[in-house]
């Protein structure tokens, strides 16, 4: 079930090969097909005010016409899957489009209507407060992409909020969007990131400190938007008939292999989703994400991250850590609950179809191979991680055990620790007269404090070192084939919390060049880049507590 983390890890990236066969000249030639607002119930109020909207999939509103738009960055990647050629993305016309200001020919924006469990407890009707779709780009191959504004404005969703977003989390969510596809990892696009003029008040920690900031919008592209609680706010309220039509459209629009709509298809697409969304938690794992608020609402139906609010990187590695103020407590979505709380999401997913379902076994029977699927895929990853031909429970279970317990010996740099591992050469032959105080010599970048390894935790890491040759010259696997491997798994450049930050500051002062900066050094994030290096550097001490650099609330 899982030989999927090869295929996704070593796809080779291509991304600055020129497409030739673009032909879109202006952005008025897109051609628009809105499957979703023609298929699938609509509000009939259309007037923008809050309120519950029963028996409906979505919404139709207008984006909020801002006073002066302004391009910070695009990414000419997700441009290309448009038809659109970066001429056309350096138009006055695009900002103007893709800050919401105009509405081409065939769009017909609309605020989808879910709900979801935040923090374990179901909260009723949540829906897009503050993103509106625009409709769906079908390109010159046939695919087809939905255009999503965030920050363009209120919705009948919107709660008690105003549907607008800040230039601080604007840009985090577009360049970590791009970060995690250029990592490999299965995430929403981003097309743009534009300042639109207008102040916006946040208290950014709710600690009675609101301030005005710059408003921002960036553009989400993806097959699809919809989510677990797309589903489950239907079958809450009773309504199964729109739920079997948001179902039988999901099949058909997103997962046309599985065939004809029906009830063994239903399980079939169960049984897919729970499976892309293990390997979506994989490849978290695999990189030190923490998405930070894993709430219902905002797990994608396609396995794709979603919604870069209050997320983090993993510096030091610690499995209890949450980027998430709100979370601050109960640690709910810290880094090693992540696959926990998607089997939990998917639980609520599995009762939101199930009244779609005439035996209900079948649901349970995926769910409890969950685990063991997602622990056979962990293990996977975790040999690529360390270079190893296959994952051997006999030995391997014991070694990873151990690694990860001398990563918490003292605060410990994940990303930078396995760059290093890779570089230690493992030689050939016997390791006994090997001295285990000097073997994590090579090591010794990646921890933050040094000093503070005392001489039984040196020896117990060299001690592993030991193994970990040992285990390699097991495999006869090469050093250069080895390293390769390590390299192509294990990022040398992530979007380090306090880097997100740095290029928040400048772009806050009308600087928009660190933006643009890592975003192209994130397009190549396993590459050895001699100029850039020192952003493969640990966090500095002044970010240690700088707020954005380590936690975050929802509305950062």
């Amino acid at each position: 079930m899982y030989n999927y983390i090869n295929r996704l890890v070593f796809t080779p990236f291509n991304f600055h090969k020129k497409n030739t066969q673009l032909t879109s000249k202006t952005l008025d030639t897109l051609t628009f097909d809105n499957s979703f607002t023609r298929e699938l119930p609509s509000d009939p109020e259309t007037e923008n005010y809050l309120r519950q909207v029963k028996r409906a999939c979505y919404s139709r509103v207008q984006p909020e016409k801002v006073s002066q738009p302004q391009l910070v960055a695009y990414a000419r990647e997700v441009a290309e899957k448009l038809d659109l050629t970066s001429n056309i993305c350096e138009t006055a016309d695009f900002v103007q489009v893709f800050s919401g200001n105009r509405l081409l020919a065939g769009m017909d924006p609309y605020a989808t209507c879910y709900g979801g469990h935040q923090f374990g407890t179901w909260a009723g009707q949540l829906g897009d407060g503050r993103a509106i779709n625009l409709g769906e780009i079908v390109n010159q191959h046939g695919k087809r992409w939905t255009l999503q504004l965030k920050g363009a404005g209120p919705t009948p969703y919107a709660r008690m909020a105003d549907g607008f977003a800040v230039l601080r989390s604007s840009v985090r969510e577009f360049l970590c969007s791009e970060a995690m596809h250029h990592l490999g990892i299965p995430t929403t696009r981003a097309l743009s990131l534009v300042t639109t003029g207008e102040q916006i008040v946040r208290d950014m920690f709710y600690d009675g400190n609101p301030r005005p900031e710059q408003g921002a919008v960036v553009c989400k592209v993806a097959q699809s938007f919809t989510r677990f609680g797309s589903f489950q706010i239907l079958t809450a309220r009773g309504e199964t008939d729109v739920l079997q039509q948001l179902i039988d459209y999901t099949i058909s629009t997103d997962f046309p292999h599985l065939g004809e709509p029906s009830p063994e298809v239903y399980i079939a697409w169960f049984e897919e989703v729970c499976r892309r969304t293990a390997e979506m938690i994989v490849h978290w794992m695999r990189v030190g994400f923490v998405h930070g608020v894993m709430n219902t609402d905002n797990m994608s139906i396609l396995g794709l991250t979603i919604d870069y609010g209050p997320y983090g990187w993993l510096e030091d590695y610690d499995p209890n850590w949450t980027p998430n103020t709100t979370d601050a407590g109960l640690h709910r979505y810290c880094f090693g609950n992540q696959p926990q709380i998607a089997h939990w999401n998917l639980a609520q997913l599995s009762q939101a179809i199930s009244p779609l379902i005439e035996q209900p076994e079948p649901l349970q029977q995926i769910l409890d191979s969950y685990e063991k699927n997602y622990e056979y895929g962990w293990q996977s990853m975790m040999a690529q991680k360390l270079g190893l031909n296959v994952f051997d429970p006999e030995t391997d279970d014991k070694l990873v055990t151990e690694l990860q317990g001398i990563l918490q010996l003292v605060e410990t740099d994940m990303t930078i620790f396995y760059r290093q591992l890779a570089k230690i050469d493992i030689g050939v032959g016997p390791l006994n007269d090997v001295n285990s105080a000097t073997l994590p010599e090579p090591l010794m970048n990646a921890y933050y404090e040094p000093e503070q390894l005392t001489n039984d935790m040196i020896t117990r890491i060299g001690n592993w070192i030991r193994c970990y040759k040992e285990r390699v010259n097991k495999d006869g696997t090469l050093n250069n084939t080895r390293r390769r491997r390590m390299d192509a798994v294990n990022p040398k450049y992530v979007l380090r919390n306090y880097l997100a930050q740095l290029a928040i500051d400048k772009a806050e002062q009308g600087d928009n060049s660190m933006v643009n900066e890592l975003l192209e050094l994130l397009r190549r994030p396993y590459d050895e880049q001699p100029d850039k290096e020192e952003y493969a550097e640990k966090r500095p001490d002044w970010a240690r507590h700088r707020a954005g650099c380590s936690m975050l609330s929802c509305s950062s």
